[in-house]
């Protein structure tokens, strides 16, 4: 199952009053297990930053002037993303801007149900406790001490881990998804088998008891399971 987690930084809050995205992150995981693959990109909105935005994430005019804009790299964006159900903190938030952007380009949008929203996730989870990033690190003891600022990227792996722990602790199917096989074999390989251990355990049995058990087998008859050679 293949997940993306991601975050956008933005001029505001409304793109249907001109606000834009300039900066996206985003995080692939493979059965619930980071796979180190990652989509960045930082945008030019094509307007002033304002300064209420310039304070959250710290990227200003000057820096996203050479950026390209959504259109030049919005399909690159879909191409990672592929058909993966989207990871968002505030879903809602995200995804509005996602899909306005896209349909300025002449894209379909991105379809709500593909979202999955750890705000929601946590809300119903710890009902009245604080539901933001920062109190959802705090509470599963997840690094953020890099996050001085919003930054896409970096708060997609942030959220990476805090999804983790949400649905059940971190990397809860590592042991039903070894090595790569969950992300390259085929469905049947994918299913976890239990292997043979190289040098078998050693006998516990006493020579008694071994003689005592064969005694008993011996009283059961050829039709005994013990009887049948293997």
């Amino acid at each position: 199952m293949r997940e993306i987690v991601l975050d956008t930084e933005t001029t505001g809050f409304d793109p249907e009053q001109g606000d834009r995205i300039v900066e996206i992150g985003a995080v692939e995981l493979w059965n619930h297990l980071p796979t180190g693959q990652t989509w960045h990109q930082y945008v030019n909105p094509q307007r002033a930053m304002p300064q209420e935005a310039f304070e959250v994430h710290g990227l200003g005019d000057d820096f996203l002037r050479d950026k390209p804009v959504f259109s030049a790299v919005g399909q690159a964006f879909l191409d990672f993303i592929g058909d993966a159900k989207l990871v968002i903190h505030n879903a809602g938030f995200d995804m509005k801007f996602l899909n306005f952007e896209l349909k300025r380009m002449g894209l379909p949008g991105l379809p709500w149900d593909r979202a999955i929203d750890t705000l929601a996730i946590a809300r119903q989870k710890f009902p009245g406790s604080p539901a933001s990033l920062d109190a959802l690190c705090r509470r599963f003891g997840v690094d953020n001490s890099k996050r001085e600022k919003h930054g896409a990227l970096l708060d997609s792996e942030i959220l990476a881990e805090v999804y983790l722990e949400l649905v059940g602790g971190r990397q809860p199917d590592l042991v039903l998804a070894p090595g790569g096989a969950a992300r390259t074999g085929t469905a049947s390989e994918q299913v976890w088998r239990p292997r043979p251990r190289p040098i078998p355990l050693p006998s516990r049995l006493t020579a008694d008891e071994e003689a005592a058990h064969a005694a008993f087998v011996a009283k059961l008859g050829d039709a005994a399971i013990w009887s049948r050679r293997r």
